[in-house]
């Protein structure tokens, strides 16, 4: 089973390494970085870099696919590299999934039109306006697209769908060995959670719900 994780310029790396070390998982299961060109690919913040061992043309039949998200919606939503090979290998693909702001090139892609998707949080009218059933829920499935929300909420579809496929004994091993056990410091990990000011805040600090492209 072939996992083709997306690479682009500026990505948010949990958002790949999430489900890399949860799919990994799987029994048989090959996961390879793909990317526009092989080498290292800078995440989001400059600083960590992940390295494209192949090309798109490279990985034409991928079992699964999953899509990281990014904090600058444009680099994923107008990437058109990715976003043929995208619309190309969902031809055949068991599984097209995404993290985070992923799910926003899967809607520019048309993968997702007419069905229920999760975003981040910031990006759900975005969404929305890709003519997706957005909701909130931290991992959805529809058919065989699944979303997840923001960033950290890789892991937990990893799991899920590790689940689907290899069933619950190994998804629970994954687990344990990662030792995925959260107990966070502080209860405010979503905007219903959180301190209303900050959700403010990082609504007008990002403007990222506001920026759904022209004509959506």
């Amino acid at each position: 089973m072939q996992i083709a994780i997306a690479l682009y310029d500026r990505f948010t790396a949990l958002d790949a390494i999430g489900p890399y070390q949860t799919l990994g998982g799987i029994p048989g299961a090959e996961v390879v970085f793909v990317a526009g060109r092989t080498g290292p690919v800078s995440d989001d913040a400059g600083q960590l870099a992940l390295v494209a061992g192949r090309t798109f043309d490279e990985v034409p039949h991928p079992d699964i696919v999953v899509v990281p998200g990014g904090p600058d919606q444009r680099d994923q939503m107008e990437n058109e590299p990715l976003l043929d090979w995208l619309r190309a290998v969902d031809a055949t693909t068991t599984w097209t999934t995404s993290v985070c702001t992923g799910s926003l090139a899967l809607a520019a892609a048309g993968l997702l039109t007419g069905r229920e998707a999760t975003s981040h949080w910031l990006a759900l009218e975005v969404l929305d306006g890709l003519g997706v059933r957005s909701t909130g829920q931290r991992v959805v499935f529809d058919g065989k697209y699944v979303t997840a929300a923001g960033v950290s909420s890789g892991i937990d579809m990893g799991l899920a769908l590790v689940g689907r496929i290899a069933g619950d004994e190994r998804a629970q091993s994954v687990q344990l060995l990662i030792e995925y056990d959260p107990q966070p410091p502080y209860d405010a990990g979503s905007p219903e959670k959180a301190p209303a000011h900050l959700v403010e805040m990082w609504r007008r600090e990002t403007g990222l719900a506001a920026t759904a492209p022209a004509g959506s």
